[in-house]
């Protein structure tokens, strides 16, 4: 039923997979562009139904991120990516984050039903009064109106969590007096009126609805969200059900820590409640295939909206349809969630050419080079990459590794707690080199590379143990590689070295606790694991840490181990202070593996400078790729 078509308004998706509304930091300006383009008809090239774009602001007073597109701006590219995406049907969203936006780049107040700070930004916005609440509707009328004029399918209304529709539909931030506090719904109703006028007749009108707040004291609750939505059943095409307030920012686009499919039991219950009035679309990390056609099959929804997954493997649906495995989204956020002022764009950690379609080489259905023999050293993920890679191409390659298994430093990372879908994405790569005819050889330990198969050699060895800023006087100190490894660790309290901030340390904390280790913690910084900020699991992974009863050692240092304790250092008033300890597990930064590095020999991965799993397939993937683009292999 996934891969079957869908009649919305008249038209026809040709599945029934739809590639939701997303930042993604490809446009020039507030303009969509050739990127966006190239991005979207990737994915409706490999079978999605429906394609919906980036948000556009309705209205200029809403500039949430730099490259926010704004609708005025957005009809030539719409039209582009309607021509580039089709028999895909394609959708503008089209919304304004009031509250929760930014007045960093358009200067001037954030518009909202009420007086209400942001929770994020502690920002006071401006409160809504008669004329801006007619520019607001009035704006999303245009903007439908221009969408029609572009030759697009129809629009999708985001009332979703950073929205403000949302906002004035919530007793958390509408504590207005008028029409529109007794009546909280009424201007999307009005919104939802004029989109449907400016459409016309023969255009699809989707709606994204915030049905649980998380927040049951004020906000929206799903018992509420279903009157709601059977009230505007009649009113539009689709509903996707979302969850998710300024106060549960990580309850929206959750990372690997939330099972796939959160919204199964919201978007069941707001199907039951519009009783076939119109579509319902299934989301919330919907990223495993069996579980999107089950949903299908049993009725929880009729559509299925699996963008991750899109961008982890553009050719998910074309892979469905053929029985093939696709690349596995692994649910990280590294990569795909964008929105920070680093302004990165979209990618995956699997599929780093997602996002770059326009100046990154395809390597899959292009024309092959004569065969030749190529040895790749290392079995990690660049190293598989590198060797899935040549290998498609059509070369005879040789994948070797020193230890017993494949899959590197991101099988040891796959056994930190709540991190156990990543070995998904090194199974993936595993199965694909063999599936490829690749010669797969573990336990080899290779030497030299020196005139090894004339040349044609990719070496990705990986990393060795970095340095310590502490002093060992006496003590246990275990490197976490090792004890992710098997390595058992002596009994008492164990203390965690994190220099670093990501979610190894973090995880390994969890894992310990989870054991009955008593565990504490050691950051420099003001909180534990700042970098993930970045996926959106700061918040949550602070809160897992003290309902594991892990101590948090932060502003510290750690200076001295020694048996039984260790000495951490205040890092603003070098107050020292002792802390027992049986052991330290260190989770500090890591240095290239540099034994077999030669001058010109082609390197991937760890080995250049150890990072994440997402520049390990980047650089095995360019590494394959520079081989033939040398002519080393021509």
């Amino acid at each position: 039923m996934i891969t079957t078509p869908v009649e919305l308004a008249g038209r026809v998706a040709p599945s029934r997979v739809l590639f939701g509304p997303h930042e993604t930091n490809l446009g020039q300006g507030r303009v969509p562009s050739a990127r966006h383009v190239a991005y979207y008809a990737r994915r409706a090239a490999g079978g999605a139904g429906i394609v919906v774009t980036e948000t556009a602001s309705v209205h200029e007073s809403d500039w949430p991120y730099e490259r926010a597109p704004l609708a005025a701006l957005c009809g030539p590219a719409w039209s582009s990516i309607v021509e580039r995406c089709r028999p895909a049907l394609v959708l503008a969203s089209l919304g304004h984050s009031g509250s929760q936006g930014s007045s960093a780049y358009g200067q001037s107040a954030l518009w909202a039903p009420s007086r209400v700070p942001d929770v994020a930004s502690r920002e006071l916005p401006m409160e809504m009064e008669e004329p801006e609440i007619r520019a607001l509707v009035d704006g999303f009328a245009d903007s439908a109106a221009l969408a029609v004029e572009s030759g697009v399918d129809g629009v999708e209304i985001d009332a979703g969590q950073y929205s403000l529709l949302r906002q004035f539909a919530s007793g958390l931030t509408n504590h207005r007096g008028d029409v529109y506090g007794t009546d909280r719904s009424r201007l999307l109703r009005e919104v939802i009126q004029a989109v449907r006028a400016a459409l016309g007749d023969g255009r699809v009108l989707g709606l994204r609805l915030s049905c649980d707040e998380l927040a049951p004291w004020a906000g929206i609750t799903p018992e509420g969200a279903a009157v709601l939505a059977r009230d505007l059943a009649a009113s539009v095409d689709y509903l996707v059900p979302v969850r998710g307030s300024a106060m549960s920012a990580s309850a929206t686009r959750p990372d690997l820590h939330t099972e796939p499919g959160f919204n199964l039991d919201l978007c069941r219950a707001m199907t039951q409640a519009v009783d076939g009035r119109t579509l319902t679309v299934l989301q919330g990390s919907v990223v495993d295939p069996v579980q999107a056609r089950q949903a299908l099959d049993e009725g929880v929804a009729t559509l299925v909206e699996m963008t991750r997954a899109q961008i982890a493997d553009p050719d998910l649906v074309t892979k469905i349809r053929a029985g093939l495995p696709a690349r596995p989204c692994v649910l990280a956020n590294q990569k795909c969630r964008v929105r920070d002022n680093r302004n990165p764009i979209v990618s995956c950690v699997g599929e780093p050419r997602s996002g770059h379609e326009t100046e990154d080489p395809a390597v899959e259905g292009i024309s092959r080079e004569a065969p030749r023999d190529v040895l790749v050293v290392g079995g990690g993920p660049a190293g598989m990459e590198a060797a899935r890679v040549l290998a498609l191409r059509g070369h005879r390659v040789e994948l070797a590794e020193r230890s017993g298994r494949l899959g590197g430093m991101a099988t040891l990372a796959a056994r930190v707690a709540g991190r156990e879908r990543l070995a998904r994405l090194t199974g993936w790569l595993e199965a694909e080199v063999r599936r490829l005819g690749v010669r797969v050889s573990t336990g080899t330990e290779v030497s030299d590379v020196d005139g090894a198969t004339g040349g044609a050699v990719i070496v990705a060895t990986g990393s060795v143990p970095g340095p310590r800023d502490y002093v060992v006087r006496s003590g246990v100190v275990v490197d976490v590689t090792d004890f992710l490894d098997g390595a058992a660790l002596p009994e008492g309290p164990v203390v965690v070295a994190d220099p670093v901030g990501d979610a190894v340390g973090v995880g390994v904390a969890e894992l310990l606790a989870s054991q009955g280790r008593r565990t504490a913690i050691v950051s420099q910084d003001p909180v534990v694991g700042t970098q993930l900020a970045l996926t959106g699991d700061l918040a949550d992974a602070n809160a897992r840490l003290q309902r594991a009863g892990v101590t948090l050692a932060k502003r510290s240092r750690l200076r001295e181990v020694h048996s039984g304790h260790v000495v951490l250092e205040d890092v603003f008033t070098a107050e020292r202070r002792e802390v027992e300890a049986a052991v330290v597990v260190h989770c500090g930064h890591r240095l290239p593996d540099e034994t077999l590095a030669r001058p010109g020999t082609l390197r991937a991965g760890d080995c250049v400078a150890p990072r994440t799993i997402h520049e390990a397939i980047l650089e095995g993937r360019r590494a394959a790729l520079a081989l033939v683009s040398e002519g080393v292999l021509l």
